[in-house]
């Protein structure tokens, strides 16, 4: 079976060098106070890096005085939750990445507020797991403290009886995708399978992504790492999206029929149940006149067209420009055992 290439046996803690990137947009306050909550971290990140996607507030200023933040990247144009984390990614890893090039990053939103031990709890589970790791996500929960649907990992199908025993001791389960609320992505996992795809803007863009470094690799989600996703309303992204739908649906026809994260059972798997998804979201909604426009455009747009190359969606964005450039392409899904 194809697989991550391994990693050389871990002796003791392991004092990798771990970036945070925090995408933002327009939420200062909340951003104010997930960088309150990075500077908590028991296991104190190396650097942290602000991605402000063209905020209209002060973002970028909040973002630049706050004393963990080692770089603040601000983009000219705001390119969604999928450029913003491909351009942090991107130059994270590159030559001239935050303050020297990381070997692990952490992805999350600015309304996302992790918990001191968060961080810690990533680390000390990858280190228990006794193989090589593409990924690690965190338990998200809502401000009253319930798992957040919009955040839930889905478990790996078929993992055998070792790998759960393993994932169980390290205190995880093992998972076949995670969110970019809170997940943390050793560099060279980047390195071999390219960035987000920075076309799908908004929305199925970490889960493609982590399908896609998960499709032959490890994947955890960790039970004691916790974080809070303080979005408005405790609700999945089915709970009447509005024009929004138009991104669910045709960046999920993108992802079934373009990408390479998933496989061919999976591929009629995941058709069945976003029909069935939309089917409910339709039927829930007050605003069906909106939904049967917005979906109608992006089932054409996910049938007619494919999402541009990652390099070319960023490109004019200065050196960040070239950095996502590095790493693009090839992207690629599978290698030899021994690569």
């Amino acid at each position: 079976m194809p697989r991550e290439p391994r990693t050389p046996d871990r002796a003791g803690p392991h004092r990798e060098r771990v970036v945070a990137v925090v995408v933002a947009y327009n939420r200062r306050d909340l951003l104010r106070e997930a960088l309150d909550a990075l500077a908590a971290q028991t296991r104190p990140l190396d650097a942290v890096l602000v991605l402000d996607n063209a905020s209209d507030d002060d973002s970028a200023a909040v973002a630049g005085s706050h004393p963990v933040v080692t770089e603040v990247l601000g983009l000219a144009r705001n390119t969604g939750g999928a450029g913003g984390f491909a351009a942090g990614l991107a130059h994270a890893v590159g030559p001239a990445g935050a303050a020297g090039k990381a070997d692990l990053v952490w992805l999350m939103d600015d309304d996302t507020i992790p918990t001191p031990t968060a961080l810690e709890e990533l680390l000390r589970a990858r280190d228990a797991y006794p193989g090589p790791v593409a990924l690690l996500g965190s338990r998200v929960v809502w401000h009253d403290g319930r798992d957040h649907p919009m955040n839930t990992p889905r478990r790996r199908p078929g993992a055998s009886g070792a790998q759960i025993a393993a994932a169980r001791v390290a205190g995880a389960t093992p998972v076949r995708s995670s969110s970019f609320v809170s997940m943390l992505v050793d560099a060279r996992a980047v390195r071999f399978h390219g960035l987000p795809v920075a076309d799908y803007f908004i929305w199925n863009d970490d889960f493609e992504y982590s399908a896609r470094l998960l499709l032959h690799g490890t994947g955890l989600a960790v039970h004691g790492s916790v974080v809070e996703h303080r979005t408005r309303t405790f609700g999945a992204t089915d709970a009447d999206p509005g024009e929004r739908f138009y991104y669910e649906v045709r960046n999920k026809v993108w992802m079934i029929t373009r990408s390479g994260a998933l496989s061919p059972s999976e591929r009629a798997l995941y058709s069945g149940a976003s029909v069935r998804r939309w089917v409910r979201t339709f039927v829930r909604s007050e605003r069906r006149d909106v939904l049967l426009r917005a979906g109608g455009r992006g089932l054409r747009d996910g049938v007619l067209r494919s999402p541009r190359p990652t390099s070319q969606v960023l490109d004019g964005l200065g050196p960040v420009s070239d950095d996502v450039a590095g790493l693009e392409p090839p992207v690629r899904h599978a290698v030899r055992d021994d690569t």
